[in-house]
């Protein structure tokens, strides 16, 4: 134990001095303070009042006072009816008076409606949310000239109630796009903070130290110490960023944007709890299998090489549980929860969305853990036999061999 807690410390301390580590972490925690403040900066250069100007000209009198109306309804337009003619109104737009303008005229019949802006690239069409309020105002107009009384126009004009219902018996709920975010932040946490613990075996048969650990403890000690202490340092990382981005979020953000944004009711003390334990073991699993990559090379221009297959491994059990969000109630998205390569990162979101039962949850957790021990048996024989090869590259033939003759 005494030598265990000594390689934790050191893989620790080793971790925390690379500059690499530092500068990758302060260039992140910049990037989210800077991110969040985005809407901030816009809402500055704009001014208070960020909603376009739009001029509506009805100079016929065409909608005979009602457009009035328009400034009722919520068409995010700060909404402005006079009489300007369009030599008028292309002076305002240059001038940034307004952003854009509606000139209303009738022509025989017809009623036309000219859609003035500064340049057609930005805006191709005209908004449908102000034609259908347009065409309401006008409907309205000329219901009321016909003279119906209240109950003919309720029964032109009646109040639908829409519903929308699935056919399945499993319901999904919850924000779509917190649960992707979320199973992005485990895949960045899992994947970088297992990748280091190869780069960390591979710098130090560099630099000779592993000799020296070697000689003083177990090779077993060696990567489980080393396991477990890059991953204390990768979730106190993570900590920190999750930590300024929900700061961040506090401080910059307005409440009525975050809630637009993310439906955070969903996120309980449970999940959070499942959320570590699938982080721990999702970790273990993938820096396990790292550090038999990092033990297989003796530079460290090799070392990307070498990590492929892992890396294919961790993509194609991140895709598998991202792209099954789409579907969330399909058995392919349960299969992913189960599957140890992507169960880490899939079986939050399933928790996330009402889906997981707490039985899904202890036989999915049994995978993984299965799935760990098998790999860390195997990951610490070839460990132990490949780390003092200071050869070239080890082929998957090599490895192979040297599992079979470890076990002879």
């Amino acid at each position: 134990m005494k030598d265990l807690i000594t390689v934790i410390k050191f893989t620790m301390n080793e971790m925390v001095k690379r500059k690499s580590f530092i500068i990758s972490t302060l260039i992140i925690l910049i990037l989210i303070v800077i991110g969040f403040n985005v809407p901030k900066f816009f809402k500055t250069i704009k001014g208070e009042d960020t909603q376009e100007k739009l001029l509506v000209v009805d100079s016929q009198n065409i909608f005979e006072g009602n457009l009035e109306n328009l400034k009722n309804m919520e068409l995010d337009y700060e909404i402005q009816i006079e009489n300007s003619n369009y030599e008028e109104i292309k002076e305002k737009i240059e001038n940034e008076e307004i952003s854009s303008a509606i000139i209303i005229e009738k022509q025989n019949e017809n009623v036309k409606i000219r859609y003035i802006v500064e340049n057609m690239s930005f805006r191709k069409d005209i908004p449908e949310k102000l034609i259908n309020s347009i065409n309401v105002i006008y409907s309205n107009l000329q219901i009321t000239k016909l003279g119906l009384s209240n109950e003919q126009l309720q029964a032109i004009t009646p109040d639908f109630e829409f519903s929308l219902e699935q056919t399945e018996e499993e319901k999904a709920s919850g924000n779509v796009l917190a649960m992707m975010l979320l199973s992005l932040v485990l895949f960045y946490a899992i994947y970088f903070c297992a990748y280091q613990v190869s780069s960390s075996i591979t710098t130090e048969k560099t630099s000779k130290i592993m000799e020296t650990l070697v000689t003083s403890t177990s090779p077993r000690t060696i990567v489980i110490g080393k396991t477990i202490g890059i991953g204390i340092v990768g979730l106190i990382q993570m900590v920190v960023i999750v930590g300024t981005a929900i700061i961040s979020a506090k401080l910059f953000l307005e409440s009525e944007m975050i809630n637009a944004i993310l439906d955070i009711s969903n996120i309980t003390p449970y999940l959070g709890i499942v959320t570590i334990i699938y982080f721990i073991l999702g970790y273990l699993a993938y820096a396990l299998l790292y550090a038999l990559t990092g033990s297989t090379v003796s530079k460290p221009e090799d070392i990307q090489s070498a990590n492929t297959p892992v890396a294919l491994l961790a993509v194609i059990g991140f895709y598998l549980s991202y792209f099954t969000m789409m579907n969330p109630t399909s058995e392919l998205n349960v299969f992913a929860s189960m599957f140890p390569i992507s169960s880490p990162f899939c079986m939050p979101f399933r928790i996330m969305m009402g889906l997981a039962s707490v039985t899904d949850v202890i036989i999915s957790i049994a995978i993984l853990v299965i799935t760990i021990l098998i790999i860390s048996q195997v990951a610490i024989k070839i460990y132990s036999s490949a780390i003092l090869n200071y050869g070239t590259k080890m082929s998957l033939g090599d490895i192979i061999k040297m599992y079979r003759d470890k076990n002879n």
